[in-house]
């Protein structure tokens, strides 16, 4: 079991529950989240309370676009005898027993293993144990994990698969470099906050009028970067880019993300027809299991960068990503892999091969989780922000206890205690599916 720090106090008592929501909101009656591979998605939630018997509870969630969160749901349920009766300290004590409780039981990885529904729903239980933790310990989670010890980190990864990239002495050496200079960067953290980007003007169904509008007022709230979907017709993939580029000028930064939808060759043929309006990246040019696809692309069109990781489902894949040298933008999800157990792995190998680190964070909730792993990253891991951003969304932060706070472009450093994972009750009533008021309302009006 982990060593406990000094200052830590010990915590009585029991988690007694483990709470499901199925929790959507009606965003493609908007557009709001339109790409190529998914016209008219609804972001969801399949939302988690862990219930304690000292007064206090863990919020978490995996991110679906609606149709199939009811199966995630019903698959964190499954986890209660995981969590629910075991004591609570020594649970918060040792969050790499209990990443390893749930990932390594057999009946699990056999549906896996460490990929899928399944392990989505392990990452939204441990996000919400360590969202409890947190809060026990009274600080935000980077603040937590930026100030706990190279050895505790190191004990929170699962180095099975990746002995023949990074080791854990490898690890060790990366944190403890890291270390030296980390008060500062946390003072400095604090102060400036964290650059972020915009993909909320490039929407695939949103007006030519609209993307303009929406650019423009990106480079005036300070955003140095923007994202636009593309993929489901190359001219009108031109016209959006002109325009896009025009509106904002060359001084800014824009990425495009084709959400998988070419295959190789033609991925290869798209990409270098839109080369001439500068683009910083194309995201998910292919699918995201072909690791040798990704790096033919990378190959065919450098220097045009490629990123991806929002749909790589393990660290194993980032692992071979990394060692392909198929990617040169890891974009790491909070709740796609096996929560911030794994997500501090991935962490680690992306340090190790010098690969900045751009978190997904294009749906609902995930801009309030990622912005901790990222800061983390800066403070304690990384060490670095340069060519860094997280990516950013403007809508559904009102349904958080916690939103993130944006100031010229960045994000300013959490404070409150936790994980800022914890959904208002209000909006849970309203939105969850099908009995929440915004779901039954739509219902009536569509039979009048």
């Amino acid at each position: 079991m982990n060593s406990r720090s000094g200052d830590e106090a010990l915590v009585t008592g029991r988690i007694t529950s483990l709470t499901t929501y199925d929790v959507r909101f009606p965003t493609s009656r908007g557009r709001h989240g339109s790409d190529a591979m998914n016209p008219e998605p609804d972001y969801s939630a399949a939302y988690v309370v862990i219930g304690t018997d000292a007064g206090i509870g863990g919020h978490g969630f995996a991110f679906t676009i609606g149709r199939g969160n009811d199966i995630l749901v019903a698959a964190i349920q499954t986890l209660e005898p995981y969590v629910a009766g075991y004591s609570l300290d020594e649970t918060v004590a040792d969050m790499g027993e209990l990443s390893r409780r749930m990932v390594h039981d057999s009946p699990l990885r056999w549906l896996g293993p460490e990929k899928g529904v399944m392990h989505m729903a392990i990452a939204a239980v441990l996000n919400a144990v360590w969202d409890l933790k947190a809060r026990l310990e009274g600080k935000p989670l980077w603040q937590l994990l930026a100030g706990m010890s190279p050895e505790e980190l190191v004990d929170l990864v699962d180095f099975r698969y990746l002995s023949d990239a990074l080791s854990r002495d490898e690890a060790l050496a990366i944190l403890r470099a890291a270390q030296r200079s980390r008060a500062e960067r946390e003072r400095e953290l604090l102060a400036s906050g964290y650059p972020a980007y915009a993909t909320s003007p490039g929407w695939l169904g949103y007006s030519d009028t609209r993307l303009a509008g929406l650019a423009r007022r990106a480079v005036a709230d300070g955003f140095g970067q923007i994202k636009l979907k593309v993929g489901a017709n190359l001219e009108d993939d031109r016209r959006r880019l002109r325009i896009a580029r025009q509106a904002v000028g060359p001084g800014i930064r824009v990425a495009v993300d084709a959400n998988q939808r070419w295959d190789v060759a033609e991925a290869i043929e798209w990409v270098r027809a839109l080369t001439p309006y500068d683009l910083w990246w194309v995201e998910e040019p292919t699918s995201p299991d072909d690791v040798l696809g990704l790096a033919s692309i990378r190959r065919a069109v450098t220097p045009v960068r490629i990123a991806t990781g929002e749909h790589v489902p393990n660290r194993v894949m980032f692992k071979q990503l990394l060692q392909a040298q198929a990617i040169d933008v890891l974009q790491l999800d909070a709740a796609r892999v096996g929560g911030v157990n794994e997500n501090v792995a991935i962490l680690l190998l992306a340090a190790k091969f010098g690969v900045p680190v751009c978190p997904h964070a294009g749906g609902v909730g995930l801009c309030e989780l990622v912005q901790h792993l990222a800061m983390f990253d800066l403070v304690a891991v990384s060490g670095s922000a340069r060519d860094r951003a997280i990516e950013y969304v403007d809508h559904l932060h009102e349904h958080f206890v916690d939103p993130v706070v944006i100031r010229g472009g960045r994000y300013m450093a959490p404070r409150a205690p936790g994980f800022s994972a914890e959904m208002r009750p209000a909006s849970i009533r309203r939105y969850t599916y099908p009995t929440g008021a915004a779901w039954t309302g739509a219902r009536r009006s569509r039979a009048c």
